[in-house]
């Protein structure tokens, strides 16, 4: 057994594995961005809507990945590959931004927004000037869990026909080669944790520290 060096001879195939693995992540997170932020800020306007977001995102996440991947490819549209991939993904994404953008919102202290109310603050500036900037610190914890489980997700999109570092895995498994199931895990394991280092680089740079989520 030599993961050094599998590694070492086969260093263009894993970089073309690497460089189609932070493709599928950056199109996902960018997608799961737009749209589930959003959200999580609509539904801390409704508690109907916030439970039945929350709890269709705890379902989501409950159904194992290979099983939502095939779900997405049986249907016509979406096929095999990056369609497929990409939207199961969104999916995952889903629980841990919903969840932290709402907890954010509506953990900032009631009194304060209505000392801003009293100042005569319409509700988007009562938004964007108090309850963002202090729900900002919950809501960055939930994009960096996103974008690290989105990561790690992201090896099971080979089986549906994306080539990302799974794919060692894959052949791995395949062709009972420890080696490459070594160099394919510790790989993804070492871009999520240089991932989440980086995230937690920004929120220091962005956050103040008495905001700050210990994480």
């Amino acid at each position: 057994m030599d993961p050094l060096g599998y590694f070492l001879n086969n260093t263009e195939r894993i970089a073309t594995y690497a460089q189609i693995h932070f493709k599928v992540v950056l199109i996902v997170t960018v997608i799961s961005l737009l749209l589930w932020i959003p959200v999580g800020v609509l539904i801390t306007r409704n508690e109907r809507l916030a439970q039945v977001a929350l709890n269709i995102a705890n379902l989501l996440m409950c159904i194992p990945s290979i099983a939502l991947f095939a779900i997405f490819v049986t249907i016509p549209f979406f096929g095999l590959g990056m369609r497929s991939a990409a939207t199961a993904l969104v999916m995952y994404a889903m629980l841990p931004l919903l969840r932290n953008v709402y907890k954010g919102v509506k953990s900032v202290d009631k009194s304060i927004i209505e000392a801003g109310r009293g100042m005569g603050m319409p509700s988007w500036r009562l938004f964007w000037e108090i309850e963002l900037p202090l729900a900002l610190p919950v809501i960055f914890a939930g994009i960096r869990i996103s974008v690290v489980l989105t990561t790690g997700i992201t090896t099971v999109a080979t089986f549906i026909g994306v080539q990302t570092l799974g794919r060692l895995i894959q052949l791995g498994i395949s062709r009972s080669n420890m080696d490459m199931i070594i160099v394919g895990a510790l790989i993804v394991a070492v871009i999520s944790l240089a991932i989440d280092f980086i995230l937690g680089r920004i929120e220091r740079k962005l956050i103040s520290p008495g905001l700050r989520v210990n994480s």
